[in-house]
């Protein structure tokens, strides 16, 4: 079997391709949406379609903010817009270019990191008071390492939002009929289960590597990292067949207590 141990670096080569080509999560907000949210009218996401309350976050003036997987020029610029000390973390060039360009654009500054959080995260412990992280940890085998790194850079009273996806989209081959088909056993690896030739044919089609994950790995690694969970909501997708059924994905505010 072929080295799969560069799957992070295929993903962020997929992800590179899916910002050229105008996937929807590579579409930065206009200068409206910057100018509106400078006067207190914005919306995030976390998962596809529902916004992130707004009482999940404690005041923006002056507040750390690391986008964790989070570039795209879609969300940070949002934080910035509203006082917040920004800082993005992302894999892929073509997504870290886009906060660069919104950044430029609206005249303000981001610390943009590129890496790989499937390692250490290069920051220091308890620098930020937030961690913003949409639905991306589906592209790492080991979510217990994030989860456990988000904890030593949160300082105490931090909060964590997270993005996650339920294993749905695994589990099911939504070709958009009825009746809709078992795809894969729970959870989804493709770095153990996955022929060559199905693995192949997730890089040459620009599919990416994705895993699905547990509750026990996504809610109960936030709970083993020591985190304390607040809140959550679940979501769907914006489109497909699939989305009329069930709910595919879900969001979760987690703090990390004070002592």
């Amino acid at each position: 079997m072929e080295d799969r141990t560069n799957y992070t670096a295929i993903n962020a080569l997929t992800w590179d391709h899916w910002a050229k080509t105008g996937i929807d999560w590579s579409i930065p907000v206009t200068h409206d949406e910057f100018a509106k949210a400078q006067q207190g009218e914005w919306g995030v996401y976390l998962t596809p379609t529902r916004f992130v309350p707004k009482e999940w976050f404690p005041p923006f003036a002056g507040t750390r903010i690391l986008g964790l997987a989070s570039g795209g020029g879609q969300q940070m610029p949002i934080f910035a817009a509203l006082g917040a000390d920004c800082t993005v973390f992302d894999y892929s060039d073509q997504q870290l270019a886009l906060e660069r360009e919104v950044a430029e654009r609206e005249g303000y500054t981001i610390r943009i990191v590129k890496g790989d959080m499937t390692k250490p995260l290069p920051f220091a412990d308890d620098e930020f008071d937030v961690i913003f992280h949409p639905v991306s940890n589906c592209y790492v085998e080991d979510v217990y390492h994030v989860w456990n790194e988000c904890y030593r850079i949160l300082k105490p009273g931090g909060v964590l939002l997270a993005g996650m996806d339920n294993g749905l989209n695994f589990l099911v081959n939504d070709d958009g009929k009825l009746p809709l088909t078992i795809a894969n056993k729970l959870p989804y690896n493709p770095l153990r289960n996955a022929s060559e030739e199905e693995y192949q044919s997730l890089i040459d089609n620009y599919h990416g590597i994705q895993f699905s994950h547990t509750l026990e790995e996504q809610i109960g690694g936030q709970l083993k990292a020591g985190f304390i969970l607040t809140d959550l909501y679940e979501d769907r997708d914006r489109e497909g067949l699939l989305r009329e059924y069930a709910p595919q994905y879900f969001a979760t505010r987690a703090i990390k207590p004070c002592s």
